[in-house]
């Protein structure tokens, strides 16, 4: 069997690219609120190992600097307030990479991102009680019209 007697690969159907784009726009929007609230609502234990260090110098200034960095880190991934959006965040990651290799990228890059910030604008609603004026309504609704502007000029 040559290469020109394989089969074309199918495409797969509009409701799997859909369902794709609102899982990566739901992954990234959705957590973005979430994880601010617990960036912001985090307080870091005391590190004895930080208060050893001599910051008199410029070798300890930036010892303790690199080590406190490397502590927040640590903590932060610790905290669950913290560490499922973000694993939720970078799953959808994932999911764009493997979508952009699939997709249209001129339909999946505008799509995803418009779709995060859709999200986003809910999960402050949710996650924070943040009243969603009429003007970012109407904004949502704009943002909706030019996704199927976009998903429209592709099929002409």
């Amino acid at each position: 069997m040559s290469d020109t007697d394989t089969a074309p690969l199918s495409s797969p159907s509009i409701l799997n690219w859909t369902l794709g784009f609102l899982l990566v726009g739901l992954a990234w929007g959705l957590t973005t609120p979430f994880i601010r609230r617990a960036a912001l609502n985090f307080h870091p234990p005391p590190h004895p190992s930080l208060e050893r260090i001599d910051t008199g110098t410029k070798a300890g200034w930036a010892k303790w600097r690199i080590l406190k960095a490397m502590w927040t880190v640590v903590d932060l991934l610790r905290s669950p307030a913290y560490a499922v959006p973000l694993v939720v965040n970078l799953t959808g990651s994932v999911w764009f990479f493997l979508l952009i290799g699939k997709a249209e990228l001129s339909l999946t890059v505008p799509i995803t991102n418009s779709l995060a910030f859709l999200f986003t604008v809910l999960g402050e609603w949710w996650a924070e009680g943040k009243v969603i004026s009429r003007d970012t309504w109407i904004g949502m609704a704009f943002v909706l019209g030019g996704i199927a502007l976009c998903v429209q000029s592709k099929n002409t």
